[in-house]
């Protein structure tokens, strides 16, 4: 079983699936595949097509890329039939897919269909739903790492899925397995290893086994309810997403609830683990249930109600009207809502806040509503621990006599961690009955689908005696001694010393959540006062809120105009007039810093402050967010930003406050969520002793043995782990120059998987502020070496695939984004060539080495590295005055850059100006430009044969040219 190989992997798959109810059907090559399609259609349309009606269908099939294929297949193609004398006679409908009755569609399956294109690619078992190629499975033999299976995918989606009338676009879902690991995804271009999901039963226990995958999943019934019920096209990103087990079940559950009984329900699904997008799918689902009037999602604060707007429309383009005030609302209940154009719109779905919905229940709009109060809606809570708990929610269900309630949340509200208030203690339970799905943070984290916690606690300070402070003893001088301004400096020094090792060199941001709003102020200042004085050249932010109070031990905020703090109830006055004064002069910062005009004078503009800010911590994991003009590295908060926020780009949260239960882990939560392989885990730095709050949270919302889980090793721990993938990789090569003997290409990969290994640790490693090298058993400059020759082995696979060579390295992912670390730029190179062009002869060779040695070692740097050194060899020695090496250097680099552009234009034959905007464009976009737009500056088309490869051959020329010479070249 161990050494099961993919042929016999593959024919009992086949065998099973024709057992499920496939019909297997041999499809060597495109021909057989086109010849298989006609029949296909025709047999699922009950029609005959001539020659020609079939090419006029193919010709629209083979029109769009991936994304409007995918919605060309939901809809119809219509053609004008006509007599053997050439007279229109009727209108024929075609249809691709049936999403309605999905049992309808006929299954087959096929294996090793070949196809030419860049390349010849032989594909392993295909599932052809009326002909259509729409799930590609590929497989790998026992013990091979799954990773291998998605590159393969990923080649096969750029050599030659596009070939062939490109039917292979309509593929809708890959499955990759090596037999024991059995993953799914959604057909996108940029897809990542991460968004490939295990399925599982309903008590979230992963289907691994192919065997097993393929009874559950792949059964016609289930796969084809799949298609045509979960994947979500999600029109803002042009991208296809499938959800994920547990967000199937809990929709399922919640549409099984609103067909079955009038029950109300909750989900709880643990924070950063897609809940918008599991509502949204089942309001989308809900709004075909003919019984149900409307479906009313319900936000409890002004800003989420602006960012469920923005998913729910990524998701489904117009799905979505906010109501700019009640009357809107109320408008919207009555099907009577006008859009700003004057334009009718009667939606089936609804986006508002909770305090909106209050109004509308109440005083003059509540009589207006009174003739709709016993139609059926669906009501949908987000994030229902904070906004339940009040009077609305009874006002809700007494006045809407005939609704359904469903609450989404991360982290319930159990008798444990219940507040109390008028209304005595109440749980989410009591407010919405039964749990219908629970996926918790361990299972999160074992799936895979969000991050560990590192937590560090910096715990005790000294008093003037020497002795050490307790945080843990209740004390009468507590709140001075954490108040105390000495201990606010003493922490800001902590945070500058450590933020560029918690953030990859400031690759990530961070949160830095206070305990009050004094504090926040008092933390600000000196964070500035340090900047004025030249420690540190950190950005940094903060938000608060000046209509309500904050101080409190759990996340709750709301913008200024929100009437409520919690379940619409009216907030606490806020009346220091400094407080507002304070806020607009930090203001007044962030505004010199990126060039805006922000105000607290204006509602609407403090409003756009906040967005601002929310944005330009989203938009950094962007290809296009320019790191070096809109980074903001931290922001300051008392609870905004807690709750409800979701940046992939901040990985750390600095804590000065005191935390528990559910607010303990939503603030935890902002760092946890998925990027990458750098990204490991989401850092917690606590200035509090917070470990027995965090223990029993994490008790609470899983189980005590969770706690594990759930939080990383101690540094000893990884240090351990890293020793054993040091001995691995010294009993492969025992040295870095044993690389160089390593006799075939299994040994290469060999090696490259033990250092990939090593690298995994150290990057963990690092993140702990414990970090030490004399810790290790292996130096910094061993460790750069090592290294060194990873990267000469990536380059290597590199020009051998330019070459048309095949190698078994192909589909090892090197994880490329383990080793950049610093914020090496050109600023940064200048800086140390500065100090070369001082040194003395001596120490001048040491220190060319080492920026030779940094650029080598730097991956986005490694590309520049001839025209550097060249550079260092050539120009430097004659350049007199140091302070002319920026502009002197600039030259240089510029007149390389029109010396390379002029050669490349020269191979391709391409139009010189035409090209350079075309790269302009692209640097500015980030959006690689189509084929079309490449041939246009070509001084001759290509012919059909030749195009795909020479436009593939351009792009990526100009991709080489612009890591080259623009990325990571602005100071």
């Amino acid at each position: 079983m161990g050494h099961q190989s993919e042929a016999i992997l593959e024919n009992k798959l086949i065998k099973q699936l024709v057992g499920l109810g496939y019909t297997n059907v041999s499809i060597p090559d495109g021909n057989a595949l086109v010849a298989n399609l006609k029949l296909q259609l025709e047999a699922f349309n009950n029609d005959s097509y001539t020659d020609k009606e079939f090419d006029t269908i193919l010709n629209d099939l083979a029109k769009g890329n991936v994304f409007e294929k995918a919605k060309k297949l939901r809809d119809r193609f219509s053609f004008i039939r006509t007599s053997a004398t050439g007279e229109a006679e009727e209108t024929i409908y075609v249809r691709f897919f049936d999403s309605e009755n999905w049992n309808k569609n006929l299954f087959q399956v096929t294996n090793q269909v070949t196809q030419e294109g860049s390349y010849k690619n032989r594909y392993d078992v295909t599932l052809l739903v009326n002909g259509l190629p729409l799930v590609q499975i590929e497989l790998k033999r026992r013990g091979t790492e799954i990773k291998e299976a998605f590159n393969q995918i990923n080649r096969y989606q750029l050599h030659s899925f596009w070939s062939n009338h490109g039917l292979f676009q309509y593929v809708q879902l890959f499955v990759i397995s090596n037999g024991g690991n059995t993953k799914y995804l959604a057909n996108n271009k940029l897809q990542s290893v991460k968004q490939t999901f295990f399925w599982a039963d309903t008590n979230n226990k992963n289907i691994t086994e192919i065997i097993d995958f393929a009874s559950q999943f792949l059964n016609p019934n289930h796969l084809g309810k799949m298609i045509a019920k979960y994947i979500v096209i999600n029109e803002t990103h042009k991208i296809m997403m499938i959800l994920r087990p547990y967000q199937y079940y809990a929709v399922e559950a919640i549409i099984k609830q609103v067909q079955n009984t009038t029950d109300n329900g909750y989900i709880w699904h643990t924070t950063g683990s897609g809940k918008t997008l599991t509502s949204f799918k089942a309001s989308q689902i809900l709004m075909e249930v003919p019984e149900v009037t409307k479906v009313v999602f319900v936000v409890d604060r002004k800003d989420l109600d602006y960012q469920t707007m923005k998913e729910f429309n990524a998701f489904k383009e117009g799905s979505v009207d906010t109501t700019d005030n009640t009357n809107s609302l109320v408008n919207q209940f009555l099907g009577t809502f006008k859009d700003k154009k004057g334009v009718r719109k009667d939606s089936d779905l609804i986006i508002t806040t909770i305090q909106k919905l209050n109004n509308a229940i109440s005083g003059h709009y509540r009589n207006k509503l009174e003739p709709i109060k016993n139609e059926r809606y669906v009501f949908i809570f987000d994030e229902c621990h904070r906004s339940q708990f009040g009077k609305t929610h009874g006002r809700i269900t007494e006045f809407f006599t005939n609704s359904q309630l469903f609450g989404f949340t991360g982290t319930p509200i159990f008798a444990d961690n219940a507040s109390k208030n008028d209304l005595g203690k109440r749980t989410t339970k009591d407010l919405f009955g039964n749990c219908l799905h629970k996926y918790v943070i361990t299972d999160a984290i074992k799936d895979e689908n969000v991050l560990r916690f590192g937590i560090e606690y910096v715990g005790k300070y000294k008093n003037k005696s020497n002795a050490f402070f307790d945080i843990e003893v209740e004390d009468i001088d507590k709140r001075e001694v954490f108040n105390d301004p000495k201990r606010l400096s003493k922490i800001a020094d902590y945070i500058i010393a450590r933020h560029s090792q918690k953030t990859f060199g400031q690759d990530y941001s961070s949160l830095f959540a206070v305990s009050s709003i004094d504090n926040a102020i008092k933390y600000y200042d000196i964070f500035q006062q340090k900047k004025e004085a030249g420690e540190h050249d950190l950005r940094i932010a903060t938000i608060f809120t000046y209509g309500a109070n904050e101080d409190s031990d759990f996340a709750i905020d709301a913008l200024p105009d929100d009437q409520m703090s919690q379940a619409a109830e009216p907030a606490s006055a806020y009346t220091l007039s400094h407080t507002r004064d304070k806020l607009e002069n930090y203001i007044a910062d962030y505004n010199a810093m990126y060039n805006t005009s922000f105000t607290t004078k204006d509602q609407q503009q403090f409003e756009n402050y906040f967005k601002d800010i929310s944005k330009r911590l989203k938009e950094r994991e962007k290809i296009t967010f320019d790191d070096e003009k809109d980074r903001l590295d931290i922001v300051i908060v008392v609870n905004m930003m807690l709750t409800g926020f979701d940046a992939k780009k901040v990985n750390t949260l600095y804590v000065d406050k005191n935390l528990k239960q559910h607010g303990l882990i939503q603030a935890f939560s902002r760092t946890n969520r998925t990027l990458g392989d750098q990204k490991s885990q989401g850092n917690i730095l606590c200035f509090r002793n917070l470990k027995k709050a965090t223990d029993d949270a994490i008790t609470l919302f899983s189980n005590k043995d969770a706690i594990e889980v759930v939080t990383m090793p101690d540094y000893e721990a990884i240090a351990t782990k890293f020793d054993e993938a040091l001995k691995n990789l010294r009993d492969i090569t025992p040295t870095y120059q044993s690389v160089n003997d390593l006799a075939s290409e299994e040994d290469e990969a060999a090696f490259v998987q033990a250092f990939r290994r090593l690298l995994r640790n150290m990057n963990v490693l690092q993140s702990y502020t414990a970090f030490e090298w004399d810790d290790l058993h292996i130096s910094e400059k061993e460790f750069e070496d090592y290294k060194g020759k990873y990267l000469d082995l990536y380059d290597k696979v590199k020009r051998d695939t330019a070459k048309e060579k095949t190698s078994i390295l192909d589909d090892i992912d090197f994880e490329l984004e383990l080793i950049h670390r610093d914020r090496i730029n050109v600023a940064y190179i200048l800086k140390l060539l500065a100090k070369l062009k001082d040194a003395n002869t001596s120490e001048a060779q040491a220190q060319k080495k080492a920026i030779i040695d940094l650029l080598g070692g730097d991956i986005k740097l490694r590309s520049k590295r001839e025209l550097i050194e060249k550079f260092i060899n050539e120009n430097l020695p004659h350049i007199k005055d140091e302070d002319a090496i920026e502009e002197e250097f600039e030259q240089y680099w510029q007149d390389q850059k029109v010396l390379a552009l002029g050669k490349l234009c020269e191979e391709e034959h391409l139009d010189k100006a035409q090209f350079k905007a075309l790269i302009d464009a692209y640097i500015y976009s980030g959006q690689e430009p189509i084929r079309d737009e490449v041939f246009k500056c070509l001084d001759n088309r290509p012919s059909i044969l030749k195009a795909r490869e020479i436009g593939e051959r351009i792009l990526e020329k100009m991709k080489e040219f612009v890591e080259v010479f623009i990325q990571g070249m602005t100071g």
